[in-house]
């Protein structure tokens, strides 16, 4: 009887986790590195390491194998939900940037011309 209500038990404790409780709060998680267009307009071919690093901070993954890649990936969810995903990669060789591959490419590496951030340009237009 006891082996009976054990599993019983255990079957309904894993059906709430498919389940999922009602009304429970998942806030959004940001990981990765966030890297605006304005950052990706300011990398030039050529540019050191220290430069690219000082514009786009540190990578969240240096490859041991190839030292001359950086990856710059980017999730936002909310539970399992993803709600954005971007990636960049840069690639240098010696400290030389040569290539820019990933998201939201500006035009200077191939990318489409963007429209301008509407956004960003009521914010500016408020602050004058």
């Amino acid at each position: 009887m006891r082996i009976v209500l054990l599993s019983v038990f255990v079957a309904a404790l894993s059906a709430c986790g498919f389940i999922g409780f009602p009304g429970v709060y998942k806030i959004d998680v940001e990981q990765g590195n966030i890297v605006t267009n304005e950052a990706l307009d300011q990398l030039k071919p050529g540019m050191s390491r220290r430069q690219v690093r000082f514009i786009l901070g540190t990578p969240l993954v240096e490859d041991a194998f190839n030292q001359n890649r950086w990856d710059y990936p980017y999730v936002k969810r909310n539970g399992q939900d993803i709600l954005e995903q971007s990636s960049l990669t840069v690639v240098f060789e010696g400290d030389s940037l040569v290539e820019v591959r990933g998201d939201n490419l500006p035009p200077a590496w191939g990318g489409t011309p963007r429209e301008p951030d509407v956004e960003a340009d009521a914010a500016d237009d408020a602050n004058e």
